[in-house]
């Protein structure tokens, strides 16, 4: 009996070693399954509700004044007068500046003289015209001395009223350019002018948008400077042809300033709204595009569910939900990529 059972020992060795075997090789899959179905995700989410969706036409473009002029002198002479600082605000009318003028103004006062003294003589002559003591000829040419002097007086006048540089139209000062006491050059620059109560952009959108955008249209820009802040606009003109290189057609817009917070040359980013509409939305990172389908998973019961979705047009970071939910469903945002259908979860937080 003893050598039989020594005979069968090496054999129930090696059928115990197989089913330890086989036990440790099940375990863990058990043991793993049963983790993965007590396994507990941690996710954001929000509720996607109708929101404002804006078709709009982006582009990008420099601001300038409504009006812009750089200060110039007619004539070349010192400078008398300067009445202005860097910056300062002016109204149309008021003097810059002026130049040295004594000349122009002996100019004047002696034609002035010349014109009284030939009216009197033409006067004189229309009396003895009248008596019939002179001739009608030299009435006319009297007469026709005294047009000549008073042109000549005009003339000297404007020319006169040109050494004082006024300002020809209400706006801000750029930085002086000339001393008191210089020397200035014809066409030498004194300082610049901005009427910056309305500021102009002009910019480009592809031939294509031709047909959707028009005169009136709203638009939206933003500064690096005003990072928080959205200017309104409108389209004011659209250019009458098609740049035949680019492709493009040039649209000219206008911005209230009168915080006079923009400033001409700013760079500009517009968005010419064509129709503001209500619209589910949601955020880019809740879709998960599988293919040419695209997936999201909503929370049910503590559970994440997946469910396709039926997409639209895309804007800033969000997605047009078009069918496969509705509003207020709670969708996840954030831990998507770890979950599975029928996932426990446990929300962190949910935005509104």
């Amino acid at each position: 009996m003893s050598t039989a059972i020594s005979r069968r020992l090496p054999l129930l060795l090696l059928v115990g070693v197989l089913v330890a075997l086989v036990v440790y090789l099940q375990w863990p899959e058990t043991v793993t399954t049963k983790e993965k179905q007590q396994r507990v995700v941690s996710v954001k989410t929000v509720k996607i509700a109708a929101a404002e969706f804006k078709d709009a036409v982006e582009a990008i473009g420099t601001s300038r004044a409504n009006e812009q002029v750089l200060i110039t002198s007619k004539y070349s002479d010192l400078v008398d007068y300067i009445s202005f600082k860097d910056g300062d605000v002016v109204k149309k009318g008021d003097v810059l500046l002026r130049l040295n003028s004594r000349e122009e103004a002996a100019k004047v006062k002696e034609l002035e003289a010349n014109l009284a003294e030939s009216v009197a003589q033409l006067n004189r002559f229309q009396d003895l015209f009248a008596k019939k003591a002179t001739s009608k000829s030299l009435v006319d040419q009297q007469e026709a001395k005294a047009k000549a002097i008073s042109a000549q007086l005009l003339s000297a006048k404007i020319k006169l009223n040109d050494f004082t540089i006024k300002a020809p139209f209400s706006g801000v000062l750029g930085f002086r350019e000339i001393s008191l006491g210089a020397l200035i050059d014809v066409g030498g620059v004194i300082t610049s002018l901005d009427d910056l109560s309305i500021i102009k952009v002009d910019f480009s959108i592809p031939e294509r948008y031709l047909t959707t955008v028009a005169v009136g249209q709203r638009i939206e820009a933003i500064n690096t400077a005003y990072k928080s802040q959205v200017f309104i606009g409108k389209v004011t003109s659209l250019d009458s042809r098609i740049d035949p290189v680019t492709r493009t057609l040039k649209v000219r817009a206008e911005i209230s300033n009168a915080d006079k917070k923009l400033r001409a040359g700013m760079l500009l980013n517009l968005q010419v709204v064509r129709n503001v509409e209500q619209i589910l939305q949601i955020p880019e990172s809740a879709v998960i595009p599988i293919e040419n389908d695209h997936f999201v998973f909503v929370i049910e019961a503590g559970k994440a569910i997946k469910k396709q979705l039926e997409i639209g047009r895309r804007s800033h970071g969000f997605i047009e939900v078009t069918g496969g939910i509705e509003a207020g469903t709670e969708v996840v945002i954030e831990g998507a990529l770890k979950l599975r259908d029928g996932t426990a979860v446990n929300v962190l937080g949910s935005e509104s």
